[in-house]
């Protein structure tokens, strides 16, 4: 299944381009776009991580949420599930103050 943004853009060059070349371009388009957003969760991991090693000022009810948070969206970028990865991860570094 094709993530949100490339199945806009899939429909955007269908309905533009038209024929098989929009077809193959539309596809171009919606695996970059998948690509693109796989490479956003290991640099969120990375920043999360990064914070981490700073040692931030953390209850430890807060530090443990962001570990399991951290640990959970590695799991869901692992499972293909790249929305639910950045969501998870998002929250771990609003709980980091990032």
């Amino acid at each position: 299944m094709l993530s949100r943004p490339a199945r806009a853009a899939t429909r955007r060059v269908l309905v533009v381009g038209g024929g098989p070349a929009g077809l193959a371009a539309a596809l171009a388009l919606a695996g970059a776009a998948t690509v693109a957003h796989a490479h956003g969760c290991p640099g969120e991991m990375r920043t999360i991580d990064a914070k981490l090693d700073t040692k931030p000022q953390l209850s430890a009810e807060n530090a443990e949420k962001v570990k399991k948070l951290r640990a959970d969206g590695e799991a869901a970028h692992k499972a293909g599930n790249h929305g639910e990865s950045m969501r998870l991860l998002a929250e771990a570094k609003k709980l980091l103050g990032i």
